[in-house]
């Protein structure tokens, strides 16, 4: 990314993302919860075999095991299942990444549990995701567990949302079973904050495949999408709730050759919108002003660094620019301050106390921070706020003031999901003690 960078010649196409393999644009995460049972190992399972993704070794383990079982069918679920002790007590512990293609996209599925003490799991799970997905079962309805998972997911601001309910099979497929449900979750959907959110309702039988990849004759009164259907539809370009243009230097490259003696590029991730060649941009902190002269890929040279693309980027003037310094647009400037106030996700076994101090990286800057107060604990159920907190816990999600040492370039998380969260660093064990989301 040196050398072969400095060809000239300036192409019009293909994009940065697009001479990639278009991986950055093809890539789908998704966030998965639901309640024990709800059949969410079932689901994934289902939605591997249909898009024939299991190997043939793991493929001849689930027919064996649930021949043994007794079952008349096969046991999907166990795709998923990486621990003894999940599979004994019928509960997923962790978050697990699971892989899969098809001829459009790939698929990473953040499989995440639903439990209350498992919420900084579903918080990690969901934090780099783009769409979601939320099982129900029809047999139970929507369910304070249901609650929590919508809850965060919206405090995600996760854009693509289906509510899957799930085992129809075991309600005769009844439209009615359906409507009363979709009907709840509507109610629980009035008291989100976030309006952009686009939820779509797919009744689904995991175990039998009802519209999970292939469509159902057993539903004739639906005539939506299956859910891979769905998410084959899902447009990437439009998910992510990011704002304007923010440019991080991850690394300043400064090659030991004679005949680059004199480049110094910028490399990192264009976040929000794009940067283009003769845009004025401010460095950031020291407010320093120049142009941007030329944006490289690899061998290749470009007008223009669409969003999500890791480009090196030359600036017009010798500005003084390191790590950690962030190029955005002249007049379209973050806020910059030492004091900031944030929805923060505990998932420190160890408590949070007002006053205590820990590392704060935004980006790839650390600075220290003090807690000045917690002003209040949120309730991920939608069941309100509890005031005169003297600590967090583990799962916890509440309200906290900070101030830190040096200053930040932030956005409000509402307004960029990238330049807007933070980690919490505990200062002696170097654990990531919480995750923040800037108000």
């Amino acid at each position: 990314m040196i050398e072969n960078n400095l060809i000239n010649g300036t192409h019009s196409a293909p994009s940065p993302l697009e001479r990639a393999g278009g991986e950055a644009m093809q890539v789908l995460k998704i966030a998965t919860a639901g309640s024990v049972d709800d059949g969410k190992s079932t689901l994934i399972g289902r939605l591997l075999y249909d898009t024939k993704s299991l190997t043939d070794d793991k493929l001849e383990a689930i027919e064996k095991t649930s021949k043994q079982k007794g079952y008349d069918y096969l046991d999907f679920s166990l795709a998923t299942d990486g621990l003894v002790a999940e599979r004994e007590q019928g509960i997923t512990i962790d978050v697990a990444h699971i892989y899969f293609s098809t001829a459009n996209k790939s698929y990473i599925i953040a499989d995440t549990p639903g439990h209350v003490e498992y919420t900084r799991n579903m918080v990690t799970g969901a934090s780099t995701s783009q769409a979601a997905i939320i099982l129900i079962d029809a047999r139970k309805g929507v369910i304070e567990q249901t609650n929590r998972h919508f809850f965060i997911n919206n405090l995600l601001r996760i854009k693509d949302f289906v509510v899957a309910i799930n085992k129809m099979d075991l309600v005769g497929f009844s439209e009615e079973v359906y409507n009363d449900i979709k009907a709840d979750f509507e109610k629980l959907m009035a008291k989100r904050d976030y309006q952009e959110q686009k939820i779509t309702f797919i009744p689904v039988s995991a175990l039998k495949g009802d519209n999970v990849v292939n469509r159902s004759e057993n539903t004739p009164w639906y005539s939506g999408q299956t859910l891979l259907e769905h998410l084959e539809a899902i447009d990437l370009q439009d998910i992510y709730n990011e704002g304007t243009p923010r440019f991080p230097v991850q690394y300043v490259i400064r090659p030991k050759t004679d005949e680059f003696h004199d480049f110094r590029g910028f490399a990192g991730k264009v976040y929000g919108g794009e940067l283009s060649v003769g845009d004025e941009v401010v460095v950031l902190p020291s407010m320093t002003r120049s142009k941007i002269k030329n944006i490289y890929f690899y061998d290749e040279e470009y007008q223009t660094a669409p969003r999500r693309s890791s480009v090196t980027i030359t600036l017009k003037d010798e500005v003084n620019v390191s790590r950690g310094d962030m190029l955005v647009k002249v007049g379209d400037l973050p806020t910059i301050d030492k004091q900031l106030t944030a929805t923060v996700a505990w998932m420190d076994a160890e408590n949070l106390t007002a006053g205590s101090k820990y590392v704060v990286q935004h980006g790839v800057n650390k600075v220290l921070a003090k807690v000045d107060a917690i002003e209040h604990k949120i309730h991920p159920d939608y069941s309100g706020v509890e005031e005169n907190v003297d600590a967090l816990e583990m799962n916890d999600i509440a309200k906290l003031r900070l101030r830190l040492n040096n200053p930040i370039f932030y956005d409000r998380f509402k307004e960029h999901r990238t330049n807007g969260s933070f980690i919490m660093i505990d200062t002696r064990t170097n654990n990531t003690a919480g995750v923040g989301f800037i108000e």
